[in-house]
């Protein structure tokens, strides 16, 4: 697959480099493309890409010695007792060729896992005297990152130029990858997808063969991703495995911290804790409604954060057995069952992430704009809303519904004035539907946005 987007990323690392002996940091989730950023970034620079292995701290020097022996001769000729005289004899050849960098070492948790003092040996070389390249270091683990660079009492906190997650790629970018007859399949994919490179990567050679998909890398059990999220959670650092029935039941439709606690046997007093670290790992994400205070839990609601994930425990997890021994019909007809549901969430999701950017190159929303980030709203109750967002300056409501079957009828009435600071602003009402065609009875003063505005809205080209 051909790299796309990311010029953001690329921007802000460009940034770091060009400061004397620039230090940057990146983390984000496995499969979210740090590698390739980095790799295809260390190309375009002249730069110097090493990966940390999983080993004892003198093999770990070993394997990087050879790598910065392809710019540096003669760099692995010698053992290095210690990561302090590793990084000295990197700055003297750095120094005598004047080298500016960048220096890249990917999955910097691996070595702070080996030997916790990587992390000050490295603080204080980037903090000593002399000439140094420009240093990038990224993880995956984020729970090490916090405790070697991330937390305000972590040895290397507050020394990067540049630091920030890399998150998935833009769901409009689906149209770079995947050749489709209508935006309307971009949803579906995104449904299976979302937004992770590697699961785009595995996925195009099928381009919207959405059976012949899902069916030879998930529901099969000799697929690639079949056991995908065990594979994630084996590989953290320390394991994850133990959070696997928190993602089980959030999967299967338990969103409440009361039924999460009870489908687990557990009380709810001992979740925070487990439910914080999923979300910061990118799995789980904790919604509030519009207008509540995020720092209140009294009505959150956690959901799985990636597509992917929502599928593979939706279908995948209840159904392993069986899918062992079914033939590919069988397998398909499991996920034919949930597909509608998955992409109905997957397109009101898309339509909250698109708001923000509705009023931006003639957008349908381009002389209303620009908007907050957009929530759903529920309350005992009160009518549900899909899609609410405040304007920036705040005079007016974005209320809108997200519908997805077929035919789209005219959005519901109901009053907005029980919407947390919309009394008396003026209400913009919104459908979002997957084809403009398809609407029937639309309402005065409802503004239509289907899915090919909202895939463009979601390239993010502006």
């Amino acid at each position: 697959m051909d790299f796309i987007d990311r010029l953001e990323e690329m921007r802000r690392l460009d940034n770091a480099l060009r400061r004397p002996g620039g230090f940057a940091v990146i983390w984000g989730r496995r499969r979210v493309g740090k590698s390739r950023l980095l790799i295809e970034w260390s190309k375009r620079n002249e730069g110097l890409y090493t990966v940390a292995d999983q080993s004892a701290p003198a093999v770990q020097r070993r394997y990087l010695a050879a790598a910065v022996a392809k710019r540096f001769p003669g760099f692995a000729d010698v053992e290095y007792p210690d990561w302090r005289a590793f990084f000295a004899r990197l700055a003297a050849e750095a120094a005598r060729t004047k080298w500016q960098g960048p220096f890249i070492l990917d999955e910097l948790p691996y070595l702070v896992a080996a030997d916790p003092t990587v992390a000050s040996v490295l603080q204080n070389w980037l903090d000593g005297p002399g000439h140094r390249p420009c240093v990038v270091v990224s993880g995956s683990v984020l729970r090490m990152m916090r405790s070697a660079i991330l937390d305000a009492d972590a040895p290397l906190y507050g020394r990067a130029a540049e630091s920030f997650a890399v998150r998935p790629l833009r769901p409009g970018h689906l149209g770079d990858v995947f050749a489709v007859s209508a935006p309307r399949e971009l949803v579906s994919l995104y449904a299976l997808w979302g937004g992770m490179p590697r699961y785009w990567e595995l996925a195009e050679p099928f381009g919207t063969d959405f059976d012949s998909a899902v069916d030879s890398l998930v529901l099969d059990p000799s697929g690639p991703l079949h056991n995908e999220p065990d594979r994630l959670l084996l590989e953290e650092t320390p394991s994850a495995v133990a959070l696997r029935p928190f993602l089980d039941v959030i999967g299967s439709g338990a969103h409440r911290v009361s039924e999460i606690g009870a489908r687990l046997g557990r009380p709810a007093s001992s979740l925070p804790r487990p439910l914080s670290t999923l979300a910061e790992m990118n799995l789980v994400i904790r919604e509030v409604p519009f207008g509540s205070d995020t720092r209140s839990g009294k009505r959150s609601l956690y959901r799985i954060a990636d597509p992917f994930f929502r599928l593979w425990f939706r279908v995948v997890a209840p159904h392993r057995a069986a899918l062992a021994e079914a033939p590919r019909e069988t397998r398909l007809g499991y996920w034919h069952r949930y597909r509608a549901g998955l992409e109905s969430a997957a397109w009101e999701e898309l339509c909250r992430m698109a708001v923000p950017f509705l009023h931006l190159n003639g957008g349908p929303l381009g002389r209303l704009g620009p908007w907050e980030p957009a929530q759903r709203y529920w309350h005992g109750n009160d009518p549900e809303f899909d899609v609410v967002a405040r304007s920036v300056d705040g005079v007016k409501t974005l209320v809108g519904e997200a519908k997805w079957g077929k035919r789209a009828a005219n959005p519901q009435r109901g009053s907005t004035d029980i919407l947390p600071g919309a009394a008396g602003s003026k209400v913009v009402r919104v459908l979002f539907v997957p084809c403009a065609d398809t609407v029937s009875g639309t309402a005065e003063n409802t503004y239509i946005v289907d899915a090919g505005a909202v895939m463009t809205a979601l390239r993010g080209d502006s």
